[in-house]
């Protein structure tokens, strides 16, 4: 992946502590480190940085909790060195934190995650053009409008979903592509906020595999208490998605059967139902392959392009819409009286009509085994 021969001279520590991962902020963390006496001992348990480690904390719980990235605000004031302290060492810690977990897809996880939060700053933060030409070989912006060179471009975007992202949609001239402004929908800027993530999220997931191989016993012994943390909140999650993975046919709500057997008979199933099944599948757990073969009798059905529309689903996790969006789109399937569930006051969702039938009928399974049991005692 090209990169610039030699990146920009970057000294404001507020932009370093915003983004600790730069190449810029190494030798920045390091002179903070050694002017407060700030050693691996004091980052692991000093009083010193507590609320670093809080912060860190926060930042691993986002990365596994939150789909936006990483809550951007910081404890402190990242205008007072202190605040600039808590930020950029809360990073370090936190990867420290996933690199003992030896888990490359936390590591992942948790660089998709630091990335996406820098995205979000970055859209409005005037230190994106110091930023660009650190990891951008090739890039200019004229009068609010962004160009980026071919070669970065073409690997840069390999990774976003989206017909903007595509070579043929795009304005190619003399070896640099244009990110036109698309006004409230998408600006310029934060189009080339998008591809500095993909960079980002690899610098971020490389350092912290690195780090992962150095790791020696001792270290991972102290740091097992987070890791715990860190690990049973994936567990916790990973619990969820198998419990939805249970649902059979049987458990589908009456929305999600209603689209599936609309489309097996050639309706043309609405753009929202149709995201709404996609959305439902992904979330319970169903291959997409099967996703896409639900759609294989609708009237305008492409192999290429559902595939492609189904992938972009299951990678931007998209989650299904609830009761009210669906009865507005005309994507309901019930009446008052025809589902005893779905009439229940509380039921407003279709993820929640998945799980009311999986807990009803491993209820009834466990009153059948009670009364098949063998009594005992006196006869």
């Amino acid at each position: 992946m090209p990169k610039p021969f030699s990146i920009p001279d970057l000294s404001d520590e507020v932009t370093l502590a915003r983004y600790p991962f730069l190449p810029q902020a190494k030798p920045w963390i390091a002179n903070m480190a050694a002017k407060h006496e700030i050693d691996i001992d004091e980052l692991l348990d000093g009083t010193m940085m507590d609320r670093a480690r809080v912060r860190a904390r926060s930042r691993l719980v986002d990365s596994v909790d939150s789909k936006d990235g990483v809550e951007m605000a910081s404890i402190g004031d990242i205008h007072t060195e202190e605040g600039r302290l808590l930020e950029a060492f809360s990073f370090y810690y936190a990867r420290l934190v996933v690199g003992a977990s030896e888990d490359e897809r936390l590591i992942s996880r948790w660089a998709q995650a630091e990335a996406e939060r820098a995205q979000h700053i970055l859209e409005k933060d005037d230190a994106i053009s110091l930023i660009a030409e650190t990891y951008v070989s090739e890039v200019r912006c004229e009068e609010g409008i962004w160009k980026v060179g071919l070669s970065d471009f073409i690997e840069l975007c390999t990774g976003i979903t989206g017909s903007r992202w595509r070579l043929p949609n795009c304005d190619i001239n003399d070896g640099w592509v244009t990110l036109h402004d698309e006004g409230d929908k998408y600006s310029s800027r934060g189009k080339m906020a998008r591809l500095l993530r993909e960079r980002m999220k690899d610098d971020i997931k490389m350092d912290a595999l690195e780090k992962m191989e150095k790791m020696d016993e001792s270290l991972l012994i102290r740091l097992s208490e987070p890791v715990g943390m860190i690990r049973g909140l994936v567990a916790s999650k990973t619990a969820e998605t198998i419990a939805l993975i249970g649902a059979g046919e049987e458990d589908w709500p009456p929305c999600m059967r209603k689209a599936v057997a609309e489309l097996a008979e050639g309706v043309n199933v609405n753009h929202f139902g149709r995201v709404f099944l996609g959305s439902m599948a992904r979330c319970i757990g169903l291959p997409a392959e099967t996703t896409v073969d639900f759609f294989r009798s609708a009237p305008d059905f492409n192999e290429a392009t559902t595939t492609y529309q189904v992938g972009h689903l299951y990678e931007r996790e998209y989650t299904p819409s609830g009761c009210s969006k669906l009865k507005v789109n005309h994507n309901c399937a019930v009446r008052t009286g025809d589902d005893r569930l779905c009439d229940q006051s509380w039921m407003d969702h279709p993820l929640k009509y998945i799980r009311a039938k999986q807990r009803r009928r491993k209820q009834q399974q466990s009153i059948e085994v009670d009364v098949n049991l063998p009594k005992t005692g006196d006869a």
